[in-house]
């Protein structure tokens, strides 16, 4: 966990103790340096990562590194100030989630935990609101809906509702590989790269619904 904020770091580790004890936090550091200076570091499944940090290395800068010298730790950032640039950042710069102080609490920090190890992307209420729209306003929304093969719409509506590429494969008995492919063929499509705005595109054009 990093995250300059004592009392937070304490309060999230004593409460998943008490109610996520299968959560375990192994270390927690108050700034990007600390972070990288642990040994533990490369054989962490996460790094809770806060944003917003003082010193000289920020969340986008400790994220791209993680992604370059740690590409298997999963990244789930959190912060109170969410700004639609900012999350836009960190998407770019490779996290697997990211969820705000304000609109969250303890159980869905550990939902997200749990969601993000397991291999899908999580993100809060919140941060997907405002992801939604600044994704309706850019203009690739005019990629018409028949660009889509059945099985790109197939796998569109199995993302949305929280599934793996490993789940997905096994839904529909297609190899995991298969799933990668799919899924890339999609994104350079609409020009994106993160299954969250994926779905959000299919919803917005009718692809998909939310009561399929």
């Amino acid at each position: 966990m990093v995250d300059d904020h004592r009392l937070f770091r304490m309060g999230a580790k004593a409460c998943l103790l008490h109610s996520h004890p299968d959560i375990c936090i192994c270390d927690d550091v108050d700034s990007g340096e600390a972070l990288f200076a642990l040994p533990s570091l490369a054989t962490v499944d996460l790094v809770l990562l806060d944003i917003n940090l003082p010193g000289g290395i920020g969340g986008e800068e400790i994220t791209v590194r993680l992604r370059r010298e740690y590409p298997a730790v999963k990244i789930l950032a959190i912060s109170g100030e969410n700004s639609a640039e900012t999350i836009q950042a960190m998407l770019k710069a490779g996290i697997d989630g990211f969820i705000g102080k304000q609109h969250s609490d303890f159980d869905e920090l550990a939902k997200a935990i749990r969601t993000v190890t397991s291999g899908t992307e999580y993100f809060g209420r919140d941060i997907a609101a405002i992801m939604f729209d600044v994704f309706v306003s850019k203009k690739k929304t005019s990629v018409p809906t028949d660009e889509f093969t059945g099985r790109e719409k197939e796998i569109i509506l199995l993302s949305r509702d929280g599934l793996s590429c490993k789940e997905i494969a096994a839904r529909l008995k297609i190899g995991t590989s298969t799933v990668h492919s799919h899924k890339k063929n999609i994104f350079q499509k609409l020009g994106i790269n993160n299954t969250m705005e994926m779905v959000q595109y299919a919803l917005k054009r009718g692809i998909i619904r939310v009561d399929n």
